[in-house]
């Protein structure tokens, strides 16, 4: 699990804000890309580009000063791409409440050679019960999503 989970922290800033104090959706995004690249990158030994992002939904604001937490974990492996489940967690840090959950979305993220095209990542075989459900889930949706762009097309 060691190369397939990213862990990272910040606080939000106030320039990260608006005037009311609430962090906007965009620097979440952002952070939560920034994750999904990291453990992409590190996961596949390459560069490594965002090609998707799933439906972001927040299930609650985040305020300027409050510790975010993204936890970016590689749930399925094709040729190329990869899958990244990013969960957020928000904890204000003035108080006894936990951490809790903000949102969380899948990002497909594709390898770069240094060609510039993308290239073959390392076989991904899950282990744990977890990966083995998170990995079959993977696979419906990008299923799903093959067949949508097929209708689309």
């Amino acid at each position: 699990m060691k190369n397939r989970q990213i862990i990272m922290s910040q606080v939000m800033l106030p320039n990260q804000a608006n005037v009311a104090g609430n962090v906007h959706g965009g620097e979440i995004m952002k952070f939560m890309d920034t994750a999904a690249g990291a453990v992409a990158m590190r996961y596949a030994k390459s560069n490594c580009v965002t090609a998707r992002v799933d439906e972001l939904e927040f299930h609650l604001p985040i305020f300027v000063g409050a510790l975010v937490t993204c936890t970016a974990t590689v749930v399925y492996v094709g040729k190329t791409s990869m899958e990244v489940f990013v969960n957020v967690e928000v904890e204000d840090l003035e108080s006894n409440n936990g951490p809790q959950k903000a949102l969380s979305a899948y990002f497909t993220m594709v390898a770069m050679g240094r060609n510039g095209k993308p290239q073959s990542v390392p076989e991904y075989i899950p282990q744990t019960e977890e990966e083995i459900q998170r990995h079959e889930e993977a696979k419906i949706r990008i299923e799903e999503h093959k067949a949508k762009k097929n209708r689309l097309a």
